[in-house]
């Protein structure tokens, strides 16, 4: 079951009470738009995938598989899928950050714009805490906790794909992430691992960089499993009152199941 955290006293009602009031209060809400169809199996299907919600914001526990966005939102994706929140005069949630589609995990929208705008602020400035955790193999070796501190170049050679930026690279963007073991089989291990940047595809760059590229992730050289073995756990980040508040998932059971059979 998912696991919601209100840090510091007071009540999960109290801590939501003054977080709404601070945004509702003082800001207009998203303008009008029209309503595209969404199926009632849709409907279902993406309010069955909400983990915590309040005034503020939703946010869903996403399966593997399912992108956030997809080009144009041609193709059935959790943004398209939003269109089930819309109210009558078109108003609907709006995406604060996103994972990979073969990623499962938390997503969060924002019901208002400046709900958006305040939640995007957090991620920009490096104040959302992300936790995910990963199968991977060449683990025999790894030390039981590291980090790893390597840029991306910001031009890659192949857009779909992040690249380490070799030395003397100028124009880089700084990426670090950490991890810790813990589990660990033979030549496998399940990590806990925390992204301190937010770049495209970082963990699994970062992870096939130091020679462990995630389980399920060939684009990465990652050895073949039903699905991507990375599942964003954790989100914590400040509300306007002081409070934090941390939303977990734990992983799903296919995750589970395919790290058993590599002994973890």
């Amino acid at each position: 079951m998912p696991r919601i955290i209100i840090g510091r006293a007071g009540s999960v009602a109290q801590a939501n009470k003054r977080y709404h009031s601070w945004y509702l209060s003082r800001f207009e809400p998203m303008r009008n738009r029209p309503i595209p169809h969404v199926s009632a199996a849709d409907k279902a299907f993406v309010q069955g995938l909400i983990v915590y919600q309040d005034a503020a914001l939703l946010v869903f526990d996403k399966p593997s598989g399912l992108p956030v966005q997809s080009r144009g939102n041609k193709a059935r994706c959790l943004d398209e899928l939003l269109w089930a929140f819309a109210r009558s005069n078109g108003k609907r949630p709006r995406l604060v950050h996103r994972i990979d589609a073969g990623t499962s995990g938390l997503v969060m929208a924002a019901k208002t714009k400046p709900v958006a705008a305040y939640l995007s602020g957090l991620f920009e400035n490096r104040q959302v805490q992300k936790v995910y955790q990963a199968l991977i193999p060449n683990a025999r070796n790894l030390p039981e906790s590291g980090m790893i501190d390597a840029a991306f170049a910001r031009q890659s050679r192949k857009p779909s794909r992040a690249e380490i930026a070799k030395p003397g690279t100028s124009d880089i963007q700084a990426a670090k992430t950490s991890w810790r073991v813990l589990v660990r089989a033979e030549n496998h291990a399940w990590l806990e691992v925390r992204p301190e940047t937010g770049r495209m595809h970082q963990i699994r760059a970062h992870l096939a960089h130091i020679g462990c590229p995630i389980v399920g992730d060939p684009l990465y050289g990652g050895d073949q499993a039903p699905r991507l073995m990375l599942h964003a756990a954790s989100l914590s980040f400040p509300m306007p009152d002081g409070q934090t508040l941390t939303i977990e998932a734990p992983v799903p059971d296919a995750f589970s199941a395919h790290g058993e059979t590599l002994g973890l």
